[in-house]
């Protein structure tokens, strides 16, 4: 298990959607990678906080910024 694949499963990791064996390779990796523990945490906490919150509009060009700064984001090689 890497940074990187911890990062993809994190949504299914939180949600209890993995299977066992996956799901002890990201704990191991946890219990060495302080980096991918913190983003699992703040990532938790960000989810319990929205949980019950109300969503609200983006305005379109916050909306547009953001899509493309992932976009960008998720083309960078080795990120």
């Amino acid at each position: 298990m890497n940074c990187d694949r911890v990062i993809l499963e994190i949504s299914n990791y939180l949600d209890g959607e993995l299977d066992a064996a996956v799901r002890l390779e990201i704990e191991q990796h946890l219990l060495s990678c302080g980096d991918c523990t913190m983003v699992v945490y703040q990532t938790k906490l960000t989810a319990e906080i929205f949980c019950d919150s109300e969503p609200i509009e983006l305005p379109p060009d916050v909306r547009t910024r953001l899509h493309e700064a992932l976009r960008r984001k998720l083309r960078k090689p080795g990120s």
